[in-house]
């Protein structure tokens, strides 16, 4: 299988039928939590095992992950602190990586009983007017019942950069040899993200990517971290169904790499769809390419 990820991309949007908040920081958390709540009471336990506890990844993916990633991520930061009255519009995003199951319309059936039982601080109803599924320039259309064909990134696709500037848009945490780092340097950033398309691969897509992953992983090593302004966000969850108190905080910011990373741009251009990182699945760790310099690419 070529180096191709593939993924779903689908905005629903909803009209609040009482006062709608969302909590300084936590939609994202906020809407997965409440998804994870209404999956658990009206879907079956494959179903919803299946988007928060999914099984595989020993053995099965370049990184021989004992916890695989999870089949979706949120994307809500535009919500952080928000308020709506009634009949405001108000949509969230969600990327969907399997392409070997339908999950649009479970998705789509727990959000309108979220909706309805009440979402964010307060507990606003609001009504599931549509679902619109997005391609990469933020273009729409209806999705229909089990949605469209997917997005395609062609990560062999790179250009000429011998510098890019990234923006870590929301809280992002790595993982080194030593536990989280406080620098987002090149190559553990671009090792925990190969790591990741390629198990969602692995896991949801067509296959394993082919590429050389040590390789890669050699080369990125060279890169060098030439600026880097980022600040950590303190910020914790309280689990409704446990009482435990989970750290949801990370660095945000921006960075700038000098070096050969012609390569490595359609990976970095995936990061914003797929998210790297600890807790990816409520939007963390969403990273933007900003600026390049010496590119020749699209």
């Amino acid at each position: 299988m070529a180096a191709r990820f593939e993924f779903f991309r689908y905005r629903f949007h909803f009209r609040a039928l009482s006062p709608v908040h969302f909590p300084a920081g936590k939609a994202g958390n906020t809407i997965r939590g409440g998804l994870g709540v209404m999956l658990r009471q009206g879907a079956s336990p494959d179903l919803f095992s299946g988007f928060f506890h999914p099984e595989g990844g020993a053995g099965q993916t370049p990184s021989g992950l004992a916890d695989p990633p999870r089949p979706f991520v949120i994307r809500a930061l535009h919500l952080d602190g928000s308020s709506g009255g009634v009949g405001d519009g108000f949509h969230w995003d969600v990327h969907i990586f399997d392409l070997r199951k339908p999950r649009l319309d479970p998705l789509r059936e727990a959000f309108e009983r979220l909706a309805d039982a009440g979402i964010g601080a307060g507990r606003g109803r609001a009504c599931l007017e549509r679902v619109e599924q997005l391609d990469l320039e933020e273009l729409g259309r209806l999705a229909g019942e089990a949605g469209g064909a997917p997005l395609g990134i062609d990560l062999e696709a790179g250009g000429v950069a011998d510098r890019v500037r990234l923006r870590f848009v929301t809280p992002t945490e790595l993982k080194g040899e030593g536990g989280l780092v406080e620098r987002p340097d090149f190559g553990i950033l671009f090792g925990r993200l190969r790591d990741r398309l390629g198990a969602l691969s692995a896991l949801y897509g067509r296959g394993p990517l082919e590429i050389d992953f040590r390789g890669m992983g050699e080369r990125a090593r060279k890169v060098r971290l030439a600026r880097c302004e980022v600040e950590w966000r303190q910020a914790s969850r309280r689990s409704s169904r446990t009482g435990q108190v989970h750290p949801i905080g990370g660095f945000t910011g921006e960075a700038e790499y000098v070096g050969d990373l012609g390569e490595f741009l359609p990976w970095l251009e995936a990061a914003r769809w797929v998210g790297v990182g600890r807790q990816t699945v409520w939007g963390k760790g969403d990273v933007r390419v900003v600026a390049t310099s010496g590119a020749d690419h699209a």
